[in-house]
C-alpha cells in the first residue's frame, strides 16, 4: 500500500493572505515562500492568530491568496481537490453514518481506490484498528476513535498531500501521544507529504523532519529547523540531545513572537 514518492510536492510562491472585514482589510499571511518535498513531514509551529492555519487552507484550496499562488505537483491550487486530504481539530464525520460509511464517502463520490468503496472502508479500518467499530455511528466512539476515523476517511482518497490543522489538540496527553505514533507509522507505510500544524512545540519535533516556525501575526516563516532525529521514533528520542536542541530553537522563536502577539494586543 506504500505510495510512490513522486507526489506530494508544494510550492508556495510569494504567497500572501488578506481577508476583508467590514471593509477594514486584515492581513493574515505575509509575503512567503516555501516548498516543500515529496515525502516530507513538515510542521507549522507559532502562536496563536499567526496565520498557519490560513496557509494550511491556502494550500488546501479552501482560501485564495491575495498574492502569489500555491502549487501541488506543478499545478496551481484554485479549489479543494481529494488528492490533498484534510483533517481537522474537531472532527467533520457525518454524524448520520457509520464509521465504515463515512470512510468509503470519498472513495465512492470519486471513484478512487481502484476498489470497492467498502472494500477500501474495510483496509483503513484494519490499518487504524477499528474494524470491530465499523458498523458503529461518530457519537459512540472516543475523541481519538474520532480523529482515526477522520484520518482513515482522508487518507481513503489515496492522496499525494495530508493535510492536518491541530488533529490532536483537543486530546488528552495520553490518546495524544498515541495518535502521534500512530500518524507516524501510517505516514511510513503510504509515503505521504504531511503538512501538521500545531502550536505545542514537542509535538512538532517529535513529528516532524522539519519545524517551520512562523512569527505573530501577520504570520511569516522566521525559521526553518531541521530535526536530525533517525526514525522511526520512540518516546526514547525525547532525551536525545538532537531532540533537545530543535526544541530549545523552536522555544527561543516561540517566546520571541508570542510575546510580540502579547504586546500587539
Amino acid at each position: 500500500m506504500t505510495k510512490s514518492m513522486d507526489k506530494g510536492h508544494v510550492l508556495i510562491r510569494d504567497v500572501e493572505i488578506s481577508f476583508s472585514v467590514r471593509g477594514v482589510t486584515h492581513q493574515a499571511v505575509q509575503r512567503t515562500t516555501l516548498e516543500i518535498q515529496p515525502g516530507e513531514f513538515v510542521c507549522l509551529l507559532g502562536p496563536s492568530g499567526c496565520g498557519k492555519s490560513t496557509l494550511l487552507n491556502a494550500i488546501a484550496g479552501f482560501v485564495k491568496p491575495s498574492h502569489g499562488r500555491v502549487e501541488v505537483d506543478g499545478v496551481a491550487v484554485e479549489k479543494p481537490d481529494p488528492d490533498r486530504g484534510m483533517v481537522f481539530q474537531q472532527n467533520s464525520l457525518f454524524p448520520w453514518m457509520t464509521v465504515r460509511q463515512n470512510i468509503a464517502f470519498g472513495p465512492n463520490a470519486t471513484g478512487r481506490g481502484g476498489a470497492a468503496p467498502v472494500s477500501v472502508a474495510d483496509t483503513f479500518l484494519a490499518m487504524i484498528g477499528l474494524a470491530k467499530f465499523a458498523d458503529r455511528y461518530p457519537k459512540e466512539l472516543s475523541g481519538g476513535m474520532q480523529q482515526r476515523v477522520g484520518i482513515a476517511r482522508a487518507l481513503a482518497n489515496y492522496p499525494s498531500l495530508l493535510l492536518m490543522d491541530e488533529p490532536f489538540g483537543a486530546l488528552d496527553s495520553q490518546t495524544r501521544r498515541i495518535m502521534q505514533a500512530n500518524l507516524l507509522e501510517i505516514w511510513r507505510e503510504f509515503g505521504i507529504t504531511v503538512i501538521f500544524v500545531t502550536h505545542d512545540i514537542d509535538e512538532a519535533v517529535y513529528l516532524a523532519d522539519r519545524v517551520l516556525v512562523m512569527s505573530a501575526g501577520p504570520g511569516e516563516i522566521i525559521a526553518d529547523i531541521t530535526v536530525d532525529l533517525p526514525r522511526p521514533r520512540t518516546d526514547d528520542c525525547l532525551t536525545e540531545p538532537a531532540f533537545l536542541e530543535a526544541r530549545a530553537q523552536c522555544l527561543r522563536h516561540i517566546r520571541a513572537e508570542s510575546l510580540k502577539a502579547f504586546e500587539m494586543h
